[in-house]
């Protein structure tokens, strides 16, 4: 999303990762379609990127790993965290202890590191998710939008890649399986008119892969001399698609706090997780109307065709997923301003648009 790609032109990579770029987000909801842009900053649209998760990772890693003062362990198995009198001091890795000021466990919605802390707060929802990836067969046009089909029992959501690729994704309550999941994937996508005739003579290029849970939490999300990171730290559910922007901007918080607060008294981590609770707040609560409506097909019929008939508030909406909008008040990003430079908040949205409203 274009915060994240933000948070990565700010680490200095966001240039070399390429991406396919998409304005926007388009639902589908039966025979109903509303199209969200993304907002524009100071008058020039802005633009998300599709990125295969391993590209993305590989850039990171080597990024990571080429910064003075790190060291990158590969194929190194981390046990458990070490505790003396409440306090977590590293890990224990490989048999050996490494100690550590601070220990980051961002290891994502599964995490053994929140497990073994007895932090990890079990999912109640049933949802498991799968994906695929498939090169579009010559001739076939790429859509410069994400795609999110709802469906009872399971939603949809197609992005563009590089080179005539397509990411097909699917989020689906395990009650509406029926037989074999890769049958039942086939099944999905063949219901879609438009998906099936972009997939038409297109090579699956990825197996089918699936996980669940797909939604979790953290009773607390620090502890002295420790911190979870990104959906390690919990998450409500994928459906509005800002994960991994989300834990770009997190991490960036972090950074900052640990560049000015390293080496001084802790209270510091309670700061940054109040400041980091405020910068995911409306993506979060808007996250949580999307699952509610999800379960209540006649409001999500009369929500559709009203943000049908006013793209600037799904514009907007979309803009607090992309992670570069506010919900009511104030601006959004790691130093309390938009990620990308100041966006207008709700209210006064409102009052500029209330006619489009």
């Amino acid at each position: 999303m274009p915060g994240g790609l933000a948070a990565l032109l700010r680490m200095g990579i966001g240039g070399t990762l390429g991406g396919a770029p998409f304005g926007g987000v388009r639902f589908h909801f039966r025979q109903q379609l509303a199209r969200g842009r993304f907002p524009t900053a100071h008058a020039v649209p802005i633009t998300g990127r599709g990125i295969r998760r391993r590209h993305l990772d590989q850039t990171l890693f080597l990024e990571a790993a080429s910064t003075p003062g790190v060291t990158a362990h590969m194929g190194t198995r981390v046990e458990r965290p070490l505790i003396e009198h409440g306090r977590v001091v590293g890990l224990a890795v490989e048999g050996c202890e490494r100690r550590a000021t601070l220990v980051v466990g961002a290891d994502g919605p599964h995490s053994r590191m929140r497990h073994a802390l007895s932090l990890d707060v079990p999912s109640k929802e049933r949802w498991i998710g799968m994906r695929a990836h498939f090169r579009l067969a010559n001739g076939q046009r790429q859509a410069r939008w994400v795609d999110v089909y709802h469906r009872r029992g399971y939603e949809l959501y197609v992005t563009p890649l590089p080179d005539q690729e397509l990411l097909v994704a699917i989020l689906a309550r395990t009650a509406a399986i029926h037989g074999r999941i890769q049958d039942q994937f086939r099944v999905w996508c063949a219901a879609e008119p438009e998906l099936a005739e972009r997939l038409e003579g297109a090579e699956q290029v990825s197996e089918l892969m699936t996980i669940s849970p797909l939604s979790g939490g953290a009773r607390q999300t620090f502890l002295p001399g420790f911190v979870l990171l990104g959906d390690a730290a919990g998450f409500t559910d994928p459906l509005t698609g800002g994960g991994m922007t989300h834990a770009l901007l997190a991490a960036e918080l972090l950074a900052k706090h640990v560049a000015h607060q390293f080496g001084r008294r802790e209270a510091w981590l309670g700061l940054f997780d109040r400041e980091r609770r405020s910068l995911l707040r409306d993506f979060r609560l808007l996250t949580r109307m999307m699952v509610m409506l999800t379960s209540h097909p006649l409001w999500m019929g009369a929500v559709v065709r009203g943000l049908g008939f006013s793209p600037p508030l799904f514009s907007h909406l979309v803009g607090i997923s992309a992670g570069v909008c506010r919900l009511w008040g104030g601006e959004h990003g790691p130093q309390g301003r938009s990620a990308l430079g100041g966006y207008p908040s709700l209210s006064s949205f409102c009052e500029n648009r209330a006619d489009s409203i």
